[in-house]
């Protein structure tokens, strides 16, 4: 692994980052260790009886929500603080996210289904706010050092993902909308820590010059899958995209379902795989960028083969495939991150191209919730097997797109 050096102002900017990631994704993991007690174990919360639809549907639904404003939401953020500016979009958002945490709460409280998924919308449209904040740290930072403030970033968001379980199951006693209220909290924190530590920017250099609500739309992240050479690394990596959300939505209901755990124990196994992927996202970001194409095509079939574990395997060795799925998943995005920066963000602007990789995981994650709890109701393993296979196809292409231009730069040689 490569050493890599920062200079003070360039920490400075990371730890800024970092803090609002974490702070950010503490709220947005709360739900997955509190919300399938309440849908599929054996005494279901008012909020899952409604309309007299099935327990694992209204899951479903109320999974698919978040990620399908988080699809907005990323899909728009980027562009918009290319025109706007990184800080005032990291403030407007957190102060969004904060509001849509405590109108969750209202509704756990009241058992009211439909405010809680639109509250659940809401909020996720507003914490699509990690491409921005990508963007900012791809604007000042490049090459080997680019990569390693990626990982660190990615790293914040794991541990985002870690403090959230355990918040839960820390604060869950008090009351099940307790959670969401020390999550607005947190993401206040978050805006006022933007609001101190960045400065308002200049208009960024290639930025487009326009406003309002249909230019907002024009300049969407999706729109960049026109270009051939974006689609050609992109399509695979909604493959891949696809089998982790599969299971990460669905590893929680396989919990409960073959080792009978509660809340407390799944935050417990969630926070374990947090800490995980923390520790192999930061080692990622010291590998070298050379060849890196190649490294994301391995991790991605090592990950694929720990899902189709977890779907064929027994409660004790599916739950250690749960664990050991970490380390390929934080490898595979850290490269995957710093490689698409390289390529293309100084052409297509970085906004919008952390932007395209957040709104392709939000896709990701809305069709696995969607589908997903359909499928569910037959068989949980069923999803994550068809997961696995998922994320192995994304290997074999993206090993293909490696292995094509390693022989088209010997031809250039």
């Amino acid at each position: 692994m490569m050493p890599v050096s920062f200079t003070r102002h360039q920490l400075l900017l990371v730890l800024a980052a970092c803090l609002l990631g974490l702070l950010s994704t503490v709220g947005a993991a709360l739900p997955y260790p509190i919300l399938p007690p309440l849908f599929v174990g054996s005494d279901p919360h008012p909020i899952a009886q409604w309309f007299g639809l099935p327990p694992k549907v209204l899951f479903g639904f109320a999974l698919a929500v978040n990620p399908l404003g988080l699809l907005i939401g990323a899909s728009v953020l980027g562009p918009f603080s290319d025109r706007h500016g990184r800080r005032r979009t990291l403030l407007l958002t957190a102060v969004m996210a904060a509001l849509g945490h405590l109108v969750t709460a209202w509704a756990l409280l009241r058992g009211w289904y439909p405010l809680f998924v639109l509250a659940r919308f809401a909020t996720g449209l507003a914490e699509g706010n990690s491409p921005v904040a990508r963007a900012m740290l791809a604007d000042q930072i490049d090459g080997q050092q680019r990569n390693q403030a990626f990982a660190w970033f990615n790293s914040a968001l794991y541990l985002g993902w870690l403090a959230g379980p355990l918040l839960a199951g820390a604060t869950l006693g008090f009351g099940v909308a307790v959670p969401f209220l020390v999550a607005a909290v947190a993401l206040m924190l978050s805006g006022g820590l933007t609001l101190a530590v960045l400065s308002a920017e200049p208009a960024r250099p290639g930025a487009v010059a326009r406003s309002g609500w249909r230019a907002l739309l024009r300049d969407q992240s999706l729109g960049l899958l026109a270009f051939a050479d974006i689609r050609q690394l992109f399509m695979p990596q909604l493959l891949f995209t696809l089998g982790l959300t599969a299971f990460y939505e669905f590893y929680p209901v396989w919990l409960v379902e073959v080792s009978a755990m509660n809340t407390q124990g799944i935050a417990w196994v969630t926070a374990a795989l947090c800490l995980i992927m923390t520790t192999g996202s930061a080692a990622a970001g010291r590998l070298p960028l050379r060849g890196a194409l190649q490294v994301c095509a391995g991790t991605a079939t090592l990950a694929a083969s720990c899902f189709l574990w977890v779907a064929l395997g027994s409660a004790r060795a599916g739950l250690l495939a749960i664990l050991l799925a970490g380390l390929p998943i934080s490898f595979y995005n850290a490269l995957l991150q710093g490689e698409v920066s390289r390529r293309f963000g100084d052409t297509y602007g970085q906004g919008a191209i952390m932007g395209l990789v957040s709104t392709v995981f939000c896709v990701s994650n809305l069709l696995a919730a969607l589908l997903g709890s359909l499928i569910a109701t037959l068989d949980t393993r069923a999803i994550l097997a068809l997961g696995a296979i998922s994320s192995a196809a994304a290997g074999a292409w993206l090993f293909a797109i490696a292995r094509r231009e390693r022989r088209a730069l010997s031809v250039v040689s």
